[in-house]
């Protein structure tokens, strides 16, 4: 008959110091504790990213450059996991402007990380609530854009020490080395030393001086300066510089491929659709009237200084709908009328266009335009104008989109009804008033059911309602954060999910939401930022998405520019269709997707015939297909790719076989301690009271842990109760005991305990804990022995499993601890310490070859400058011995004195420099040698006597 299940206080300890050790990063169960705690089912190469950024400690950092789709930002936060779990929490991200919000809600979501996010409002809030550094959060995770990081990069570099420095789309930062980019340089000085994980799928575009501007931010010591590596590797024309250079940079780059993924990693396509509409006589004159009152070079009613994106937001609204376009014309006229200010004026169009603040902050600083000084007839002129254009918007009570949009919902519910997906689709617009129009639009048609809005405020009498129903409905769940703009964004999706059939949504959908169960994405309205229609498309359009997704776009007939947009999206950036959307190679060659913007407009800006139109959209493609550049991609390919031919083969990490152990362990130590409290429910456990010296605060209830139904409270090792538990079970002072355990007490054999049935002996657990390279490990240390041969000593691995195992009874024991066991811990103790210093020592000799590398380099360029000089000495000398006559030699004997006392101060120059760099060298590898020193703690857990039945 199986024994109950039931563990000792002795275990419970055992298991908390296991849960919560400090490993080093060539041990697979390092990421444990990160990927416990991770509401996502992760995939063995993202495991195995995450683990090499870990495996050197003497390393400033590396560049995680996986193909598109792959999940580098899961990679990325499971290392800001586990520096979590290891209290080293001061983390920095920098992210496009556009990526904050998803940043933070996958950080929260998928592995409980708390993260807060610093721009210009909540920058001046910290300021007035009196912190110093609004950047200094002691412990926490800071998000902030490229450009809000430029700009208060004195603010970063005043941080002591950060534990780690995150730089999504870190291609951006490539030219650094470059004497004009101001924003790379001022993160790249602000970071200086901090350990650096950088993603970005284009490592490499346009030349290998950018993989020396990556490298260079991560460690100044790979290269030598930017004259050597261009002497070195800016021609690679043999195999032995390829090769060299290949070397140098596995280190601290690791790139994984689609197709290696393709056994485990399962995409669905992209369909692409077009409508064509034709506007109707008034909405083409009002598109004419408006177009031409942006164009001209004077006007009174836009701000200095904003007339570039205030009149982009314009020209995107006017293509969105007459109902947007009505209200843009209504604000800025207000202007003029009643003086609006310009800080009033970005607040109505920040609360129009919900991407006006992303958007102003990348356009930021680049608007020189200056109107001048008008007369009062102009301002009332231009009143008068823009009433006029007002009244003719107000005039048209339906668009020709609109209605259209009935017809493609048609045609594309049955495109998914022949893939077999729901019928449900996300329409997206870019204007709050013309969901509105869409909303009214479609609550008079047959789609009049399973409508829900989604947008930045979310405060309609519809979205109060869902959130209150999800909160009767999770209200004994961890779903419920407490904060209502973040539930409300959970409800809506989830209602959507399980009752609604459209969501018409702005540009708030497009960050931070998981519409995997959604497979048709309707861009009413299509943005000119390339990376803003990838990051809509792919809301739905990503891992987990069981059917094809179907990509819906309206084209303006009768509109040159809109057409030509559309074909470059559509043929240039393959965004719409394919199994990855955009490639690298684009999104990577543009960089910025507000520089192609800008263009854009430019285009629309100033040319308004068809054929100039064609001719400038013409130039616009010829010049990225002059960006993206073939070699280097090819390049890239063989740098990059393939360091390991059989990477899948070599990814060890057996994900479930580690989560299995340790999530039984924490399951196990949390019943132990709160024993008499709880009772058991499938796949975790219910609270029913708490014990008195536990925290209050501590919610009763069902728990589950992570990717279980997720109805309960979610129990992680982050989870107060998880922690109180752990330190609970740590703190016991535990006597002398013996331990009977239970042989048949679990569903599965485990053959070396089986073969214990009917046997005794002692146990002893220490806790050895070695600092050295600046991090600490910790070994929880079993010795044991068997009573029947008492000489010959169990292994860790059988005393780790007897120790995972029920006891059927535990009772007080007194008896003298055997002189075997301290040998034995002695023995382990000296094994443990010769792995150290074995594995410290490839460290070592890696980070000296590293040095001996950069000393090398930086002699290239004095060294190729004595050649140069010798070559002119030869030449010189040839010529003086032809020189025709006796002054002419005397010229070139004076120029050759010349040359040969500047070769020979090149020569002690070079001296110099050798003696400079080796001294350099040499004080560096004793600071290396520092880091090597050991230092070892012992702590002694308990003693036991054991038996098996």
């Amino acid at each position: 008959m199986p024994c109950k299940e039931q563990y000792t206080k002795h275990q419970a300890q055992y298991f908390a110091w296991q849960l919560t050790r400090r490993l080093d990063s060539e041990n697979e169960d390092k990421l444990t504790g990160a990927i416990m705690d991770a509401q996502i089912d992760l995939n063995p190469h993202q495991v195995d990213a995450a683990l090499f950024a870990f495996r050197n400690p003497l390393s400033n950092g590396v560049i995680l450059a996986d193909e598109v789709g792959l999940g580098k930002t899961i990679e990325a936060g499971l290392v800001i996991a586990q520096k979590w779990a290891e209290r080293r929490r001061r983390i920095l991200i920098i992210v496009p402007a556009n990526l904050r919000k998803q940043w933070h809600q996958e950080l929260q979501e998928k592995f409980g990380v708390e993260a807060t996010i610093l721009d210009g409002d909540s920058y001046k809030k910290a300021k007035k609530d009196g912190r110093k550094n609004p950047f200094d959060m002691q412990e926490g995770v800071v998000i902030c854009s490229y450009q809000f990081a430029k700009a208060k990069a004195d603010d970063i570099q005043m941080i002591p020490q950060w534990d780690l420095a995150v730089i999504d789309e870190a291609h951006r930062l490539r030219n650094v080395y470059k004497k004009g980019n101001k924003i790379a340089k001022a993160i790249a000085e602000a970071i200086g030393n901090t350990y650096k994980v950088m993603l970005t799928a284009t490592p490499l575009q346009n030349s290998l001086l950018e993989l020396y501007g990556m490298v260079s931010i991560i460690d100044e010591k790979i290269f030598g300066d930017l004259d050597s590596f261009r002497i070195k590797y800016g021609r690679i024309n043999d195999a032995t510089s390829f090769s060299e250079l290949r070397q140098r940079i596995k280190p601290v780059c690791k790139r994984t491929l689609r197709k290696d993924v393709e056994a485990y990693v399962k995409y669905t396509k992209r369909i692409a659709m077009v409508e064509e509409f034709t506007p109707s006589a008034n909405e083409q004159l009002l598109y004419k009237r408006v177009s031409n009152y942006l164009r001209r070079p004077n006007l009174n009613a836009l701000p200095d200084g904003q007339r570039q994106l205030i009149s982009m937001v314009m020209w995107k609204l006017l293509a969105s709908s007459s109902f947007a376009i009505a209200g843009a014309l209504d604000t800025i006229r207000k202007r003029l009328l009643e003086g609006l200010t310009d800080q009033s004026l970005t607040k109505a169009f920040e609360a129009e266009y919900e991407a006006f603040v992303e958007t102003r902050e990348e356009w930021d600083d680049d608007d020189q335009y200056s109107t001048p000084l008008a007369d009062r007839q102009s301002v009332l002129d231009e009143i008068e104008e823009l009433g006029a254009y007002i009244k003719l918007a107000e005039s048209i009570s339906d668009n020709a989109k609109g209605e259209k949009l009935l017809d493609a919902l048609k045609i594309a519910f049955q495109k998914l009804s022949e893939i077999g997906a729901k019928e449900k689709a996300i329409i997206f617009t870019e204007s709050r008033k013309t969901q509105d129009y869409l909303l009214r639009t479609l609550k008079k048609s047959q789609y009049k059911d399973g409508i829900v809005l989604f947008n930045g405020t979310n405060n309609d009498a519809q979205a109060k309602e869902i959130y209150k129903a999800w909160i009767t409905k999770h209200a004994e769940s961890d779903k419920i954060t407490g904060s209502k703009t973040s539930d409300t964004r959970a409800a809506l999706v989830e209602y959507f999910c399980d009752q609604g059939k459209i969501m018409i949504a702005t540009e708030a959908a497009a960050e931070g939401v998981n519409l995997q169960f959604c497979s048709l994405v309707i861009n009413y309205d299509l943005p000119w930022n390339p990376q803003r229609i990838e990051q809509r498309i792919g809301r739905c359009h990503r891992y987990g998405q069981k059917h094809d997704v179907v990509v819906l776009n309206f084209i303006d007939s009768t509109n040159e520019a809109d057409k030509r947009v559309h074909e470059l999206l559509r043929l240039k950036f393959n965004i719409f269709d394919g199994v990855f959307g955009a490639s690298d190679e684009v999104l990577g060659a543009i960089e910025n997707g507000v520089d192609f913007e800008r263009r854009i407009k430019n285009i629309y800006d100033n040319y308004r015939e068809a054929h100039d139109i064609q001719r400038e959209f013409d130039k616009l493609q010829e010049d990225l297909a002059h960006e993206i550049n073939l070699q280097m991609v090819n390049t890239r390919e063989k740098l990059f790719e393939h360091f390991d031919e059989d990477v899948l083969q070599n990814i060890k990490v057996d994900t479930n076989r580690s989560l299995d152990k340790y999530e039984r362990m924490l399951l196990a130590l949390t019943r132990s301690e709160l024993d008499g409290h709880i009772g058991d429910i499938e796949g975790g456990f219910v609270v029913n009271t708490l014990p008195p010296q536990a925290p209050k605060d501590i919610p009763t209830g069902e728990y589950e842990l992570p990717r279980r139904k997720g109805d309960c409270h979610l129990y992680r090792l982050k989870h107060p109760l998880a922690q109180w538990a752990i330190e609970k079970a740590k703190s016991h002072q535990l006597e002398q005991s013996h331990l009977v355990f239970c042989a048949n007490a679990k569903d599965t054999k485990v053959s070396v305990v089986q073969e214990l049935r009917g046997q005794s002996g002692q146990l002893k657990a220490t806790k050895l804990t070695v600092e050295s390279m600046k991090r600490a490990e910790d070994y929880i240390v079993l010795t044991g022995f068997n009573d029947a041969a008492k000489s010959e000593a169990m292994s860790q691995e059988v005393l780790e499993k007897l120790m995972a195992f029920p006891i059927s009874n535990i009772h007080s024991a007194s008896f003298v601890e055997s002189p075997h066991l301290q040998d034995q811990l002695s023995r382990r103790k000296t094994e443990i310490l010769g792995e150290i210093t074995n594995r410290n020592l490839q460290y070592f000799e890696a980070e000296v070859e590293k040095l001996e590398a950069w000393s090398d380099d930086l002699k290239v360029v004095l060294e190729q400058d004595i050649k140069e000089t010798d070559r002119e000495i030869r030449e010189v000398r040839r010529t003086a011995k032809v020189a025709p006559d006796l002054n002419e030699k005397l010229h070139w004997q004076k120029r050759l004195k010349d040359l040969e006392r500047l070769r020979n101060k090149k020569r002690r120059d070079l001296f110099d420099k050798q003696d400079e760099v080796d001294d350099r060298r040499e004080e560096l590898i004793t600071v290396l040698e520092e880091k090597m020193n050991q230092k070892i703690e012992e702590h002694h857990l308990f003693t036991i006597t054991w038996e098996v039945i």
